[in-house]
Protein backbone atom coordinates (compact mmCIF):
# COMPACT_ATOMS: atom_id res chain seq x y z
CA UNK A 1 0.00 0.00 0.00
CA UNK A 2 1.54 3.36 -1.22
CA UNK A 3 1.52 6.40 0.74
CA UNK A 4 1.08 10.26 -0.12
CA UNK A 5 3.54 12.97 1.68
CA UNK A 6 3.20 16.33 0.65
CA UNK A 7 6.24 19.20 0.91
CA UNK A 8 7.01 22.69 0.68
CA UNK A 9 10.40 23.64 0.66
CA UNK A 10 11.07 26.72 -2.13
CA UNK A 11 11.50 25.81 -5.83
CA UNK A 12 9.15 22.60 -6.98
CA UNK A 13 11.95 21.53 -9.23
CA UNK A 14 14.83 21.47 -6.56
CA UNK A 15 12.80 19.45 -4.21
CA UNK A 16 11.35 16.69 -6.68
CA UNK A 17 14.70 16.15 -8.00
CA UNK A 18 16.20 15.84 -4.47
CA UNK A 19 13.51 13.33 -3.41
CA UNK A 20 13.42 11.17 -6.09
CA UNK A 21 16.93 10.06 -5.55
CA UNK A 22 14.96 8.38 -2.64
CA UNK A 23 14.31 4.24 -2.60
CA UNK A 24 10.95 3.65 -2.03
CA UNK A 25 9.72 6.82 -3.63
CA UNK A 26 7.27 5.85 -6.54
CA UNK A 27 6.41 9.19 -8.05
CA UNK A 28 6.93 12.77 -7.42
CA UNK A 29 4.58 15.33 -8.96
CA UNK A 30 5.24 18.80 -8.34
CA UNK A 31 1.79 21.46 -7.40
CA UNK A 32 0.54 23.65 -5.42
CA UNK A 33 -1.26 23.33 -1.78
CA UNK A 34 -2.41 25.66 0.91
CA UNK A 35 -3.81 28.46 -0.99
CA UNK A 36 -7.43 29.81 -1.47
CA UNK A 37 -7.85 29.65 -5.77
CA UNK A 38 -9.11 26.64 -6.87
CA UNK A 39 -6.80 24.73 -9.65
CA UNK A 40 -4.42 27.81 -9.80
CA UNK A 41 -1.63 28.53 -12.77
CA UNK A 42 2.06 28.92 -12.38
CA UNK A 43 1.52 32.33 -13.22
CA UNK A 44 -1.06 33.08 -10.44
CA UNK A 45 0.78 31.45 -7.83
CA UNK A 46 4.12 33.41 -9.05
CA UNK A 47 2.02 36.92 -8.25
CA UNK A 48 1.68 35.57 -4.19
CA UNK A 49 -2.08 36.10 -4.51
CA UNK A 50 -3.30 33.12 -4.13
CA UNK A 51 -2.07 31.59 -1.34
CA UNK A 52 -0.31 28.48 -2.48
CA UNK A 53 2.84 27.30 -2.47
CA UNK A 54 4.96 25.28 -4.65
CA UNK A 55 5.08 21.76 -3.32
CA UNK A 56 5.66 17.85 -4.09
CA UNK A 57 3.58 15.02 -3.54
CA UNK A 58 5.31 11.95 -3.11
CA UNK A 59 3.96 8.70 -3.83
CA UNK A 60 5.98 6.45 -1.11
CA UNK A 61 6.12 2.78 -0.45
CA UNK A 62 6.37 2.63 3.33
CA UNK A 63 7.48 -0.65 3.90
CA UNK A 64 10.97 0.67 1.87
CA UNK A 65 11.08 4.11 3.31
CA UNK A 66 9.76 6.18 6.46
CA UNK A 67 7.51 9.32 6.40
CA UNK A 68 10.20 9.98 9.44
CA UNK A 69 13.13 9.72 6.90
CA UNK A 70 11.06 12.01 4.40
CA UNK A 71 11.00 14.18 7.14
CA UNK A 72 14.34 14.22 7.48
CA UNK A 73 15.85 14.78 3.75
CA UNK A 74 12.61 17.79 3.83
CA UNK A 75 14.35 19.11 6.63
CA UNK A 76 17.99 19.06 5.44
CA UNK A 77 17.49 19.70 1.41
CA UNK A 78 15.80 23.17 2.66
CA UNK A 79 16.54 26.32 4.76
CA UNK A 80 13.31 26.16 7.52
CA UNK A 81 13.73 29.39 8.90
CA UNK A 82 13.65 31.35 6.20
CA UNK A 83 10.28 33.53 6.15
CA UNK A 84 8.45 33.12 2.65
CA UNK A 85 11.93 32.48 0.82
CA UNK A 86 14.37 29.66 -0.16
CA UNK A 87 17.86 31.42 -1.64
CA UNK A 88 17.09 33.45 -4.43
CA UNK A 89 13.25 32.87 -4.24
CA UNK A 90 11.45 35.23 -2.78
CA UNK A 91 7.38 35.40 -1.93
CA UNK A 92 4.73 33.21 -0.19
CA UNK A 93 4.81 30.76 -2.33
CA UNK A 94 8.07 29.52 -1.68
CA UNK A 95 7.31 29.20 2.06
CA UNK A 96 8.69 25.84 4.19
CA UNK A 97 5.21 23.67 4.78
CA UNK A 98 4.28 20.40 5.48
CA UNK A 99 0.97 19.61 3.82
CA UNK A 100 0.02 16.72 6.32
CA UNK A 101 -2.29 13.71 4.89
CA UNK A 102 -3.44 12.24 8.41
CA UNK A 103 -3.40 12.98 12.27
CA UNK A 104 -0.40 10.57 11.97
CA UNK A 105 1.60 12.78 9.83
CA UNK A 106 1.21 16.19 11.61
CA UNK A 107 2.13 14.22 15.06
CA UNK A 108 5.49 12.99 13.30
CA UNK A 109 6.12 16.56 12.10
CA UNK A 110 5.40 18.21 15.16
CA UNK A 111 7.51 15.57 17.07
CA UNK A 112 10.51 16.27 14.33
CA UNK A 113 10.34 20.06 14.35
CA UNK A 114 10.25 19.90 18.46
CA UNK A 115 13.33 17.96 18.28
CA UNK A 116 15.01 20.05 16.01
CA UNK A 117 14.25 22.89 18.42
CA UNK A 118 14.96 20.71 21.66
CA UNK A 119 18.95 19.61 19.85
CA UNK A 120 19.38 23.25 18.47
CA UNK A 121 20.37 22.04 15.34
CA UNK A 122 19.43 25.43 13.58
CA UNK A 123 20.62 28.99 14.99
CA UNK A 124 17.39 30.76 13.89
CA UNK A 125 13.28 29.89 14.70
CA UNK A 126 12.12 27.05 12.51
CA UNK A 127 9.35 28.54 10.14
CA UNK A 128 8.08 25.37 8.87
CA UNK A 129 4.26 25.30 8.83
CA UNK A 130 2.49 22.56 9.68
CA UNK A 131 -1.25 22.28 8.22
CA UNK A 132 -3.18 19.59 6.78
CA UNK A 133 -4.17 19.01 3.26
CA UNK A 134 -6.58 20.05 1.80
CA UNK A 135 -6.58 20.53 -1.92
CA UNK A 136 -3.48 19.36 -4.06
CA UNK A 137 -3.30 20.90 -7.51
CA UNK A 138 -0.84 19.09 -10.24
CA UNK A 139 1.73 21.89 -12.01
CA UNK A 140 1.87 22.08 -15.57
CA UNK A 141 2.83 19.49 -17.27
CA UNK A 142 6.50 21.52 -18.23
CA UNK A 143 7.31 21.31 -14.66
CA UNK A 144 7.14 17.83 -13.93
CA UNK A 145 10.77 16.19 -14.37
CA UNK A 146 11.68 19.60 -14.86
CA UNK A 147 15.06 18.76 -13.28
CA UNK A 148 15.25 15.46 -16.08
CA UNK A 149 14.17 17.25 -18.95
CA UNK A 150 16.48 20.00 -18.41
CA UNK A 151 19.87 18.62 -16.60
CA UNK A 152 21.38 21.96 -17.94
CA UNK A 153 19.64 24.79 -16.42
CA UNK A 154 21.63 27.12 -14.72
CA UNK A 155 18.88 27.66 -12.01
CA UNK A 156 19.19 23.53 -11.59
CA UNK A 157 22.66 23.46 -11.87
CA UNK A 158 22.73 25.90 -9.27
CA UNK A 159 19.91 24.88 -7.02
CA UNK A 160 19.52 21.77 -7.08
CA UNK A 161 22.61 19.86 -7.78
CA UNK A 162 23.71 21.05 -3.84
CA UNK A 163 20.63 19.43 -2.46
CA UNK A 164 20.96 16.25 -4.80
CA UNK A 165 24.46 15.98 -2.89
CA UNK A 166 23.56 16.49 0.34
CA UNK A 167 20.88 13.73 -0.21
CA UNK A 168 23.72 10.92 -1.89
CA UNK A 169 25.78 11.69 1.05
CA UNK A 170 24.20 12.53 4.42
CA UNK A 171 21.31 9.58 3.43
CA UNK A 172 23.49 7.28 1.25
CA UNK A 173 21.39 4.37 2.88
CA UNK A 174 18.35 5.85 1.35
CA UNK A 175 19.36 6.52 -1.83
CA UNK A 176 17.70 4.70 -4.91
CA UNK A 177 20.36 1.64 -5.52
Amino acid sequence: MHRRATFGGGCFWCVEAAFKELDGIESVTSGYAGGHTEDPTYEEVCTGETGHAEVVQLEYDPDRIEYLDLLRVFFTIHDPTQLNRQGPDVGTQYRSAIFCHDDEQRKLAEGYVEELDAEEVYDDEIVTEIEPLEEFYEAEEYHQDYYEKNPGDGYCTFHADPKIQKVREKFGELAEQ
